[in-house]
């Protein structure tokens, strides 16, 4: 049920809150643990949702969506939709993250769930697992509903999420204009993004209960910020509020840090009717059927030892790279890729990424992933070589959309873990499904122990037996 209460933008509280977006140390708070309407806000786990719907084959950008009464009939602002008519997903992702139009968010809720209700069931699991411990969503758009309800903090964590989970679709969020099928949509917030030196999101929100709010984030020098305000008397003032907080965010940052990116939520999702959870990594099964979910207790702990290929020569083992080396790398690697990533996949497209992949090795040995659909293995991408002979056991830490992924994760958690995982085979292996993150060349105690150590720091993990 929807609420109209009767307060003037003035009166709704406010509430900023600053993070420094690549490790998220808390760089300025006030009232940023205070529950208030999010407003259009909302629609960033709207969004999220349906990215993680898209990359698990849950629904395609290119299916096309029925649009409810329901849908239609929600208040401005919005795209213009009819019931009964038909529209590609694409263009509701658009209509939603570029013109915050209402009957888009919803009609993306009862794509994905069937039902609004049954979607925000879905964004509050969504929002319990990234950390979000104030927040709860009672619809998809953010108009004020009694108990849809979020803080400062949780926004910018969300935001944060939004930047390193899903680049590809990040630049959405900075596009002035977009086509949105049925018609051209500009952007809610074109002056903060045209006139603040940097910025390139993320999103705005306005109801009488909640004021003027926004989430936005900003990068220069590869230095990143995420600000978020709630309750801002104005456009105007709330976009010179924002400013003043980035500002003062760039000023307490230090130029070089140690990027930490945020851990991913398991995947949450269905098969037909059934509710699954796939964690981070995983891939989603195509069909309905048995889903078995890896956890610790369910590793498989022995097997046996695999034979070399015929014709098949041992890994060429060299020595390992120091941990200052692996440092350098991971900071490289995390400070410019994901920025990179994200300004050459435009999400509206969804072009294939990029393969990396060097020429095919012959004939390496072969590799069984326990406890996993046993596929014949493509040629491997080892990015890191080790002196770990004599060692047949490994650690899978997820299974990743593309090559890039699945290198990045390859390098933060080497620098997290080196006290294990030093010395260990870094690979990734092409799967029909995605890349797996391997680290191999282990004894069995180590791989043990790093895997026990990393689902510790709460990092998807399993064990990879000989055989």
């Amino acid at each position: 049920m929807l609420v109209v209460v009767p307060l003037s933008a003035a009166a709704a509280p406010y509430a900023g809150f600053v993070m420094d977006a690549r490790n998220g140390k808390v760089l300025y708070s006030e009232n940023a643990d205070t529950p208030l309407h999010p407003a259009s806000l909302t629609k960033m786990m709207t969004l999220y949702v349906v990215f993680e719907a898209v990359e698990n084959g849950e629904i395609g950008l290119d299916d096309m969506v029925r649009i409810s009464a329901n849908a239609a009939n929600e208040p401005p602002s919005k795209l213009g939709l009819r019931a009964g008519q038909t529209i590609k997903l694409r263009y509701l992702i658009r209509a939603a993250a570029v013109r915050s139009a209402n009957d888009a968010a919803t009609a993306l809720a009862e794509a994905i769930e069937g039902s609004e209700a049954q979607f925000a069931r879905r964004m509050n699991r969504t929002a319990k697992a990234m950390g979000m411990t104030r927040t709860n969503f009672k619809n998809a758009h953010g108009l004020t509903q009694t108990g849809h309800l979020s803080t400062a903090r949780d926004m910018t964590i969300l935001g944060r999420h939004m930047f390193y989970d899903y680049p590809q679709y990040y630049n959405l969020f900075s596009r002035l204009e977009a086509d949105a099928g049925i018609a051209k949509v500009q952007h809610t917030n074109r002056r903060m993004l045209s006139s603040y030196r940097g910025a390139d999101g993320i999103k705005t929100g306005y109801t009488r209960a909640a004021g003027f709010n926004l989430t936005a984030s900003a990068e220069r020098g590869g230095v990143r910020v995420i600000a978020t305000v709630f309750g801002g008397k104005s456009t105007a003032s709330r976009n010179a509020k924002v400013a003043e907080l980035l500002d003062l965010g760039f000023r307490k940052t230090p130029n070089r840090v140690a990027v930490a990116t945020p851990i991913r939520p398991a995947y949450v999702g269905k098969i037909g009717t059934a509710p699954i959870m796939i964690a981070e990594g995983e891939a989603r099964p195509n069909v309905a059927g048995k889903t078995v979910r890896l956890t610790a207790a369910a590793a498989v702990r022995k097997s046996l030892r695999p034979q070399l290929r015929p014709g098949a020569e041992a890994p060429t083992l060299v020595a390992a790279i120091g941990a200052t080396a692996i440092e350098q790398a991971v900071q490289a690697a995390a400070e410019g890729a994901v920025a990179l990533q994200a300004r050459v996949e435009a999400v509206a497209e969804v072009a294939p990424p990029v393969s990396l992949r060097p020429e095919p090795r012959p004939e390496e040995p072969k590799v069984t992933q326990v406890a996993a659909a046993v596929t014949e293995a493509e040629p491997e991408v080892v990015t890191r070589i080790s002196t770990s002979d004599g060692r047949h056991w490994g650690v899978n830490v997820g299974r990743y959309p593309s090559q890039y992924k699945a290198r990045q994760v390859l390098l933060q958690t080497a620098l997290s873990e080196m006290s294990t995982l030093d010395g260990s085979l870094r690979k990734v292996v092409k799967r029909p499904s995605g890349f797996d993150a391997n680290f191999m060349g282990l004894s069995r105690e180590t791989a043990d122990l790093a895997c026990r150590r990393l689902q510790a720091k709460k990092v998807t993990c399993f064990m990879i037996g000989p055989g």
